[in-house]
């Protein structure tokens, strides 16, 4: 038996997992620094005194694609191993093909954003550096650092998955993705189209909205198992009523990423026709979530309620706003668009606040 003066204390028992996790986290990105810098030494001699930021082959592209293979790995091996640590080993439960699928969305969201973070970095300091060859010396230790960086910061991501990080990654993935295809896209007035123009040109611009598309899909419907772990923690815990409730938002948010993964792989240029239903789709379950909360989320914190009516109405009010020529399409498009990722927001927010009120209440779940 374990005396208390032998047992560790609380805080250090906590503390070993996220130091373990570091530990990792660092050797990872030692041994990623060290291919990185293989891959530069390459990079140098195959392609001598390449430009940093300037052309379509500059150095800023190819750190970029080797910023996203080390996201890859990292976030591959970060999201497997991180099942047994203390909070996510409910993970370990889940069937091979829902644990596939919600690491191939990991994987590639972290993928995707490590190459457009490290690309737009790159183009951002070449605006500095206009011409500028880069030789042999910096090609490696440049590349070391982006790759063995991006190891670090994407394992530690990885390891300490939650609802709100999940949610915090896809509004920033989503926002990465959209502007900086609205940057490339090569006609600068589409957006007197329609927001899915930026779709249709074929170029990088087109993939990478699409592809955010798609894979932002991908990472709502492991965001949906996420929430359904959650709500039903809640439901067992007695603060929300609805035993159904985990089931049905958890598969209206399989739907929103079924919807978004739609419009991205049939763009309005490919199939018009199933382009528009995945986006009438998206709006219809989005509308579900909001309009069925009353039922579904009963238990949840007053103030969500309002926020989620409001929100509802503020999306009806764009559509007969839309409907009466007030508002253009690609208007009314963003709008939805960025109160589809708002709710999301709030919705995480206050999920979280009622664990925390049941978990602190001394006399059981708080009701509201």
């Amino acid at each position: 038996m374990t005396s208390a003066a032998t047992r560790p204390p609380a805080d250090q028992s906590a503390a070993e997992p996220a130091a373990v996790t570091r530990s990792q986290g660092t050797s990872l990105a030692y041994a990623s620094g060290v291919l990185g810098a293989v891959y530069g030494l390459i990079l140098a001699l195959a392609a001598p005194d390449e430009l940093f930021a300037d052309g379509p082959t500059s150095f800023a592209l190819w750190a970029a694609a080797g910023s996203g293979v080390s996201a890859a790995a990292a976030s591959g091996i970060g999201y497997w191993r991180s099942r047994s640590l203390p909070g996510q080993e409910w993970r370990r439960s889940l069937s091979t093909w829902k644990f596939l699928i919600n690491t191939l969305s990991v994987v590639i969201v972290h993928t995707v954003l490590a190459f457009i973070e490290t690309y737009v970095i790159y183009r951002l300091v070449g605006l500095g550096f206009v011409g500028l060859p880069v030789h042999t010396l910096w090609s490696v230790v440049l590349m070391a650092v982006t790759v063995g960086l991006t190891a670090q910061l994407v394992y530690a991501s990885v390891s300490e998955m939650t609802t709100q990080r999940m949610s915090s990654l896809l509004r920033t993935f989503i926002a990465f993705g959209i502007i900086t295809a609205m940057v490339l896209a090569p006609e600068p007035d589409w957006w007197k189209v329609h927001f899915s123009h930026l779709g249709t040109f074929d170029d990088l611009s087109s993939l990478l909205f699409n592809g955010t598309l798609v894979a932002a899909g991908l990472l709502v419907t492991t965001f949906a198992v996420y929430i359904a772990h959650d709500m039903q923690t809640l439901v067992d815990a007695g603060v929300l009523s609805s035993r159904r409730s985990p089931r049905v938002v958890s598969a209206l948010f399989v739907g929103m990423g079924a919807a978004f993964a739609g419009v991205g792989i049939f763009s309005v240029d490919l199939n018009r026709l199933v382009h528009d239903i995945a986006a009438l789709g998206l709006a219809s379950m989005f509308l579900a979530l909001l309009g069925g909360g009353a039922k579904l989320l009963r238990g949840m914190p007053r103030h969500y309620f309002i926020w989620s009516w409001a929100i509802l109405a503020t999306t009806l009010l764009s559509a007969v706003m839309f409907a009466l020529g007030l508002f253009s399409l690609t208007a009314i498009e963003i709008i939805v668009f960025t109160l589809i990722f708002g709710w999301i927001s709030l919705f995480i927010r206050y999920l979280g606040q009622a664990g925390a009120a049941a978990e602190l209440s001394p006399s059981g779940p708080v009701r509201r």
